[in-house]
């Protein structure tokens, strides 16, 4: 088990390889693009982005991830010497059980194990991790992927809009599922993670056998989101906007969605790093502290040349 930071100086020697088509990671990745689109285009996940998180439902969410990680990590160390899962076994750079339990922990009190209960929508993904674990455990690989990549793409993005919108402490309480402490660099170790996934001897129908468990793992997440917007309904909290535009506010523009551009911002793909730059100014919040941050300068400049 290598820790981070070789893991990094390994991707040193791997930035320039070129990646096919056919290969595991990008076969996932094209083959669930409209499943991902839509679990992002979903009412929870737009208000989410624009900061109109409920508390009561950001408890909620918070527990069904708890049972769905500690299903996929009780699986995980159950096959972790499978050939086809142990090169990409990282349970201390990615595994979720423990932070989540602290989270709850802070949300719910002490005594919170008594009062989180497997919600109807999440125990079919529950159950469905465990039967594939037991079953047919290569398939642990799609729902490996679909959870922890993601959680590296947008989870800052994510955090911080928590942060502001539930008013959570800046020292993390109630945040640690989006803290990866044991990755320093999670561009080169997303990396790293598809070209261990490439490396695997998968033939083309165990490919497609693990493309129709990643979109079958993107209907389970969007299905707990609708669980979560129907019970925000009834649920009377104030909210405000103080979050980012969602894909439906984009006109079609995708590379406008803050997912997008803060994933190719850090890729180091200029142009997306511009339309981050541009999203985040047209934020009002944004826009004070320039606005004060350029008084300030020009205060400055003004007294300097007196």
């Amino acid at each position: 088990m290598m820790a981070a930071d070789s893991a990094e100086n390994i991707l040193t020697e791997r930035d320039d390889d070129i990646l096919s088509p056919d290969d595991l990671s990008e076969v996932l990745a094209a083959g669930t693009k409209d499943s991902h689109d839509k679990a992002e285009n979903s009412p929870f996940v737009k208000d989410f982005l624009r900061g109109r998180i409920k508390r009561e439902l950001f408890k909620l969410g918070t527990a069904a991830l708890y049972y769905v990680y500690s299903a996929i990590e009780e699986e995980i160390e159950k096959n972790k010497d499978h050939p086809m899962f142990s090169p990409l076994y990282f349970p201390s750079e990615l595994h979720r059980r423990d932070a989540l339990a602290n989270d709850l922990e802070y949300l719910y009190g002490e005594d919170w194990e008594s009062k989180i209960s497997c919600s109807a929508a999440t125990s079919p993904y529950v159950d469905r991790i465990h039967e594939v674990g037991r079953n047919d455990p290569v398939l642990l690989v799609a729902h490996a992927w679909t959870r922890y990549m993601g959680d590296l793409s947008g989870g800052q993005i994510l955090k911080k809009v928590a942060q502001r919108a539930l008013k959570l402490p800046s020292t993390g309480e109630g945040l640690n599922f989006y803290r990866f402490e044991g990755i320093h660099n999670p561009t080169a170790f997303k990396r790293l993670y598809r070209s261990r996934m490439n490396e695997l001897e998968v033939d083309a129908e165990t490919k497609e056998k693990l493309l129709d468990e990643a979109n079958l793992a993107f209907k389970y997440n969007l299905d707990v989101f609708t669980e979560l917007q129907e019970i925000g309904k009834d649920i009377k909290e104030e909210v405000q906007d103080i979050g980012f535009p969602a894909h439906g506010d984009m006109g079609g523009d995708i590379s406008k969605c803050p997912y997008y551009a803060a994933k190719m911002a850090v890729g180091g793909n200029t142009a997306y790093a511009c339309e981050f730059a541009k999203m985040l100014l047209q934020q009002s919040t944004v826009q004070v502290i320039l606005a004060t941050w350029v008084a300030a300068v020009a205060g400055l400049a003004a007294w300097y040349l007196m």
